[in-house]
């Protein structure tokens, strides 16, 4: 009688596929589940000097697919799209239908952004949000400061 060494990490069949279910199942920074990170729209923030711009690329989108809201300090820019399509043939029923949602949210400073006079615009994909500032925190331009000979 011959014994055989069975090395179980040969096993190739599966080991990728299982390789990938584990990589994104214990992948704890991906949030969505997803290695495209398809499901929650990339943000972009920029500031100048009189505000804040909040960029968020949602194309195929339209306008009442969001919803903008100011709950204390907390600015949430979220979405719900569901679509359902239904075909009737003589002999079958297709159905088919898709839920996509999303929620980003951002804490405000009250004392640098002026919370009554943000507003938002979507347009070609883009919801664009400008969040202005308070006249006391804008950037203001550098001052000359005259130097005076002291006098005893």
């Amino acid at each position: 009688m011959k014994l055989a060494k069975r090395n179980w990490n040969n096993f190739s069949l599966f080991s990728p596929m299982f390789d990938n279910f584990n990589r994104e199942l214990l992948n704890w920074d991906n949030k969505n589940y997803s290695s495209t990170s398809t499901t929650v729209p990339a943000v972009n923030i920029k500031e100048n000097a009189d505000s804040f711009e909040v960029e968020v690329a949602a194309p195929g989108m339209a306008k009442g697919d969001f919803k903008v809201t100011l709950d204390g300090n907390l600015l949430t820019i979220s979405s719900a799209k569901e679509e359902q399509n239904e075909e009737h043939h003589d002999n079958y029923t297709r159905r088919e239908f898709s839920y996509q949602s999303f929620q980003r949210s951002f804490e405000l400073q009250k004392e640098v952004v002026d919370q009554d006079n943000i507003q938002a615009h979507y347009e070609n994909g883009m919801l664009r949000l400008t969040i202005p500032k308070k006249e006391e925190a804008k950037q203001k331009e550098p001052r000359m400061i005259e130097i005076s000979e002291r006098s005893r």
